[in-house]
């Protein structure tokens, strides 16, 4: 049983994406290693956005195939989510380091996500399960699409990256709240 939760094909996807987080990270901050000699940096770009759309796919595909066929796991409730964090802060932290991504966007966005992995972490140890928000799904569209956007510094890059600020600032008070319907009324 446990074998079949760890190599289901959704936590498979996840684990993926786990890998290819640090690899588009990698080409984003390291461009001066000797592994990229040579390199342009147009094609380091476009390999990070390449790695990067595959990755986001990877998303899509694991949560669809988990709940289509009934592969949902308490592993994949874990590696999903955390893969999830890692793709869109290595995109975001690698683009901020390129001077494509405000450093207050950034931050608004990390600490966002920090607060909320804590309070999920809280709910979870009350036994209350705090589902994502339609808002917060949306949320992580727009953000993939802004580092999308950002790595290939296509017009509108920037606002979209301040649109997923206000979703994820938003999402993050939708969680609060939710968060505070459940202890109060328990």
């Amino acid at each position: 049983m446990l074998r079949s939760q760890l190599f289901n094909i959704p936590n498979s996807l996840a684990f993926i994406r786990l890998l290819l987080a640090p690899l588009m990270f990698f080409l984003l901050v390291d461009r001066d290693n000797i592994l990229l000699a040579g390199i342009h940096y147009t094609w380091l770009d476009t390999m990070a956005a390449f790695i990067f759309v595959l990755a986001s796919a990877t998303d899509f595909f694991d949560g669809y195939i988990a709940r289509t066929f009934d592969q949902i796991t308490t592993l994949g409730k874990i590696l999903d989510p955390l893969a999830d964090k890692m793709l869109t802060l290595a995109g975001f932290l690698g683009l901020m380091m390129l001077d494509r991504a405000s450093e207050w966007a950034i931050f608004l966005i990390i600490t966002r996500e920090l607060f909320i992995t804590g309070l999920r972490v809280s709910a979870v140890s009350e036994g209350l399960d705090i589902a994502a928000s339609w808002t917060g799904k949306v949320k992580t569209v727009v953000q993939m699409i802004a580092i999308g956007f950002l790595l290939m510094q296509w017009p509108g890059a920037q606002w979209l990256l301040w649109g997923a600020v206000i979703l994820t600032l938003y999402s993050g008070y939708e969680y609060v709240r939710d968060f505070l319907k459940h202890t109060i009324s328990h």
